[in-house]
């Protein structure tokens, strides 16, 4: 990939991560990961971050592909997650007569990281700041919790580029051909989503930018599709359901509210309703959590367990309350065989998001169907459907 031209002047010098499993130790990632990294060519030469600790080397021999025997002269360093900040060291031990560009609350971090923060070789930047290479002139946008506090972005005022941080990312390495939006939303969701407010205030800055290409730190470089991925990013950052449908989330552990959930799911698609179902217990997590953001209507079904609900509807309404789930229509079912409190453990989980629509009725499942829970069922096919 270190033979992806930007522009003629600004190359791209990033890795592909195919033996990573988990991205930051939870996310499962199939297609690996990208961590990418970016040369400005000019009078001045810069760097764009680095990369994860396990691709040092190959980082500087990308470098090097590129600068020939020419030297940059600093590092722009936009965020200081290990993922993009491991190999700063390796840089200037390379580079002895390099600067490091970045913020001053990335500096504090970087000595938290490795012990010093380069004191001699400083250029703290913020929003007021302006970078002169020669012909590229770059400009700062802070980013604070996006999605942590030191974060900044650059824009190139002269090829009109933002330099994106991790904002615009995607799961996946560059190397595998996916559509873009899926993984975009589950990496958004997961690492992002808690931080809308944030990201909106950025999203108000962007736009008083003409920005022809978005290079981020992870996924492809954005060109043409830039107008769709930021209504993407207006929709996710405002809490705003994305796609029309239902989602429907479960579990079971003996198959009864299974056979509820699916009774429901058929009840629903026979009125012609686009649905979507995950078994919490098998599926993809960050996946569920995605689509719950991603769909304006949801149905929570779950058993009583322990006197609470069943542990992976739990940590799928953890996930959603974490990341501020809110402007939501939402069915509730539950299961319990003697006692079921299921519905009343939702309610208090969900208690404090904002602006969600709670329909009825809620379907109770004494064990297994009967004809009083089937009518329950048509209900609330028919309340979420409207």
């Amino acid at each position: 990939m270190s033979d992806l031209v930007i522009t003629n002047a600004i190359k791209y010098v990033g890795v592909n991560d195919h033996k990573i499993d988990l991205f930051e130790g939870h996310y499962n990632v199939p297609n690996g990961m990208a961590y990418n990294s970016y040369i400005i060519l000019d009078k001045k030469i810069v760097v764009v971050d680095s990369v994860d600790q396990h691709f040092g080397k190959e980082w500087l021999e990308n470098i090097e592909r590129v600068l020939g025997d020419l030297t940059p002269s600093g590092l722009i360093v936009q965020h200081m997650e290990p993922d993009h900040s491991a190999n700063i060291g390796l840089f200037m031990e390379k580079y002895p007569n390099a600067k490091i560009v970045s913020s001053a609350k990335a500096f504090t971090m970087m000595k938290n990281y490795f012990g010093t923060d380069y004191p001699d070789r400083q250029i703290v930047v913020n929003e007021d700041c302006v970078l002169d290479l020669g012909k590229h002139v770059l400009k700062f946008v802070a980013a604070p919790m996006v999605h942590w506090p030191e974060v900044i972005m650059t824009y190139d005022t002269t090829e009109n580029i933002l330099f994106s941080a991790d904002a615009f990312g995607k799961f996946g390495a560059l190397d595998v051909d996916e559509p873009w939006a899926d993984e975009a939303r589950r990496y958004y969701i997961g690492i992002v989503g808690k931080y809308g407010p944030q990201v909106q205030a950025v999203l108000k800055k962007a736009a008083a930018l003409d920005i022809k290409t978005i290079c981020p730190l992870h996924g492809p470089v954005l060109t043409d599709t830039i107008p769709q991925c930021l209504d993407l990013y207006q929709k996710w950052s405002s809490y705003t359901p994305e796609s029309d449908g239902i989602l429907v989330a479960y579990t079971s552990v003996y198959g009864h509210t299974k056979a509820a959930v699916e009774l429901l799911v058929d009840t629903l698609k026979a009125k012609g309703c686009k649905v979507v179902l995950h078994d919490l217990a098998r599926t993809d997590m960050s996946l569920a959590v995605a689509d719950a953001f991603r769909f304006g209507k949801i149905v929570l079904a779950t058993t009583t367990y322990n006197m609470d609900i069943f542990p992976y509807m739990k940590e799928f309404i953890n996930g959603l309350t974490e990341r501020n789930f809110q402007n939501k229509t939402i069915g509730l079912m539950e299961n319990g065989s003697w006692a079921p409190a299921a519905v009343k453990k939702m309610l208090s989980m969900l208690e404090t998001s904002k602006n969600l629509t709670f329909v009825e009725p809620t379907v109770t499942i004494t064990s297994a169907l009967n004809d009083t829970s089937k009518a329950q069922i048509a209900a609330l096919a028919d309340a979420i459907n409207r």
